[in-house]
Formats: structure tokens, C-alpha cells, sequence
């Protein structure tokens, strides 16, 4: 499987999930996620794939400063509709990572690692996501402004060339190296961008 190598350099999560130490998935119950898996998830590697990995990389930093954030115990709510935009698409990957799902979810052992209904869509918050620790009740809320990291302008001109279909295989090439360079921009020259992640509110 080949794919660019900033996959792989982009910055990775490390959390802790009691339910795989439980059944014996991990025996120590830690999980590193890499934006590859992120890309695995979604298909395809674009912005909204990137902020929405940056976007829970920082709202778990927020939530535990010197600590293993715990996955299984932060719910999350959007502003917008599962349908609505690309908000299902940041969901599936904030689930990903976070554990936190909706109706559909694992129901838990007794009282104990339930992840269903950790997410809800269509909430009244102040910004376009919020976290928050369950244990705690800890929480920040924030956006993704991936404006702040634009693309090369020949890009638009190849896609509607590719759309229209008459963009010669070089020309489809050189439209994926421009996309995909706007997403390594985003992963590493911004990973750490209070612009691109912004802290809307917090409690922590």
C-alpha cells in the first residue's frame, strides 16, 4: 500500500481504552492512532479529514494536560446535522478516535465502557463542536478554520478539468500532488495552529 509519506509523520494520539484492557484487546489498554487510520476511516485524505483529526488531537490535550486522555469518556456534540456539510464526516473520524457514538453504539458491560450515545448532531453550542468529559464534566468547544491553509490556485483549474473529464493523466497527477500537499501543510506546518484548531469556550 503506498501512500505520501507525511501519513506518517503527521503527529499521533495516544490514548487509554478500558474496554480493550477489559476483553484483552491491549493488554494495557493504550491505542496510538496515526492520521492513517483517519484516512483508512474516511476513504480518502483531504482538509476536512485533517482538521477533524487535528480538531480531537487538541480538544483531548485540552481536556487532559499531562494525562493519557481515556477513551470511552468525552462526549461530544456538533452544531450541525449528521447530514449537514462535511459534519459526518468529522463525526465518523472524531468517533474514531474519541470512542464516543450515537444510538448505534456499543451499549457497555453492566454500567461500565458504554459508548452509545456520546454523540449527538444539531446541538445548541456556541461552535461548531464541543467535548467533554463525562467524569468531569470538563469541556471545550471548537472550529476548524481550514481557510487559514489554502491550496494552490492551479488546483481549481484541474478539477473542473478532471470533473469535465478531459484532464490528461498528468494533469490528474499533478491536481493529487497539490491536493495532497495542502493536506501535508495543514498536518505539519499547522498541527499546532491556534488559527487553524480555535478555542471557542472552555471549562477546563
Amino acid at each position: 500500500m503506498s501512500y505520501p509519506a507525511f501519513f506518517d509523520q503527521a503527529p499521533a494520539i495516544t490514548l487509554h481504552d478500558g474496554l480493550s484492557q477489559f476483553l484483552g484487546a491491549f493488554s494495557d489498554g493504550m491505542i496510538t492512532y496515526h492520521y492513517i487510520d483517519a484516512v483508512r476511516l474516511a476513504g480518502h485524505s483531504c482538509p476536512t479529514v485533517a482538521g477533524a483529526y487535528l480538531m480531537t488531537r487538541r480538544a483531548l490535550a485540552l481536556l487532559y494536560p499531562d494525562q493519557t486522555p481515556e477513551r470511552g469518556k468525552v462526549q461530544v456534540r456538533f452544531a450541525s446535522a449528521a447530514d449537514e456539510g462535511v459534519t459526518g464526516v468529522i463525526g465518523s473520524v472524531v468517533s474514531l478516535i474519541t470512542g464516543a457514538a450515537g444510538p448505534g453504539g456499543f451499549k457497555g458491560i453492566g454500567r461500565n465502557f458504554r459508548r452509545q450515545d456520546l454523540m449527538y448532531f444539531s446541538c445548541a453550542i456556541e461552535s461548531e463542536a464541543s467535548f467533554e468529559r463525562v467524569d468531569t464534566g470538563e469541556s471545550v468547544q471548537l472550529a476548524m478554520n481550514m481557510g487559514r491553509v489554502q491550496g494552490d490556485p492551479r488546483g481549481g483549474t484541474l478539477l473542473r478539468k478532471l470533473l469535465e473529464g478531459v484532464a490528461t493523466p498528468q494533469e490528474g497527477e499533478e491536481f493529487a500532488t497539490l491536493w495532497q500537499d495542502r493536506v501535508r501543510r495543514i498536518l505539519i506546518e499547522h498541527a499546532d495552529d491556534p488559527e487553524l484548531i480555535s478555542v471557542n469556550a472552555a471549562t477546563v
